[in-house]
């Protein structure tokens, strides 16, 4: 056998082995890259798979970005936590504006108002809400966008329960 057939089902090894892998999860070029070397193959065979997983269609860092900013979006998590997160995975920085252009800001409101839900449980203690703040802010929004979220949160939280008692008194009233 000569270099050319042994280099070829090396690469034919590779690539079977990149299939398994994106069988498990959707994952960037630069995650399957360094997952093929840490299972054992070289540099130049896992660029070159990676290459034709491209090629095929298989893997495609922008739908993976988009993916993974609607993902971190609809958990609640702000834009800084979403940009760390492409950087982990290795997302080159080009994209992420692209990418970050399917975070829709109605889905981001209501996973924050469901996160402060939970959080505050209707209280309005200080403490209670300067925790809540300091809890976006480690969520990746900005101090900025976690007090207005919180302002917000309060405020209409402050409307419902005015609403709720005019209509409990409004029912009061009918008997």
């Amino acid at each position: 056998m000569g270099d050319y057939e042994e280099t070829n089902k090396t690469i034919e090894k590779c690539k079977q082995r990149s299939l398994k892998i994106l069988g498990s999860r959707q994952m960037s070029t630069h995650e399957m890259q360094k997952r093929l070397v840490q299972k054992g193959e070289t540099e130049e065979n896992a660029k070159e798979t990676v290459k034709w997983l491209e090629t095929i269609g298989a893997i495609n860092d922008i739908d993976f970005a988009e993916a993974i900013v609607r993902y971190y979006i609809n958990k609640g998590y702000g834009i800084v936590r979403v940009k760390d997160e492409l950087y982990k995975r290795g997302i080159h920085r080009d994209l992420w504006d692209d990418a970050l252009t399917v975070a829709d800001q109605s889905e981001t409101d209501d996973a924050v108002i469901m996160f402060l839900d939970r959080k505050l449980r209707g209280s309005r203690d200080r403490d209670d809400v300067r925790k809540s703040t300091e809890a976006l802010c480690r969520r990746g929004f900005s101090y900025e966008e976690a007090r207005m979220a919180v302002t917000r949160y309060l405020e209409n939280a402050g409307n419902t329960e005015r609403t709720e008692q005019a209509g409990v008194r409004l029912h009061d009233g009918e008997r």
